[in-house]
């Protein structure tokens, strides 16, 4: 894939999270793709990111990824984004930076760095982050 069809691609992943069309994320990934939030354990297969992010989309009631900087940096998509979302009755704003691999016109992996307890007070999830 060259750089255009790379971002192409990354504008059509972010479209189908704004319009919560989580069939068509899910598609977009490789049989193998990786979703990789880096505080976590990888997600590794098409099958595993669909179950998470059906999960997630569950509860969620609206969703924007604000993309405020968007380019390709040694063949990697990378992505600075605010994710302005509705979850389960509470609002919430996160920066983010996505880093996105492509091959064949899908995604291999997707690895996001962002802050963790920021997220979950938006989601309204209470935790413990000394511990």
């Amino acid at each position: 894939m060259n750089d255009q069809e790379k971002l192409d691609l990354a504008q059509t992943m972010f479209a189908a999270w704004d319009a919560m069309d989580w069939d068509a994320v899910t598609d977009l990934f490789a049989e193998n793709g990786v979703l990789h939030s880096v505080m976590h354990e990888p997600l590794v297969g098409k099958d595993a990111v669909g179950e998470r992010i059906a999960l997630l989309g569950s509860k969620a009631t609206s969703m924007k990824l604000q993309i405020e900087a968007l380019g390709v940096i040694g063949g990697r998509v990378f992505v600075q984004r605010v994710d302005v979302f509705d979850f389960d009755g509470n609002h919430g704003e996160v920066p983010v930076v996505g880093i996105m691999s492509m091959e064949d016109g899908k995604v291999t992996e997707w690895l996001e760095y962002y802050d963790r307890p920021t997220l979950l007070a938006g989601m309204g999830i209470k935790e413990d982050f000394g511990h």
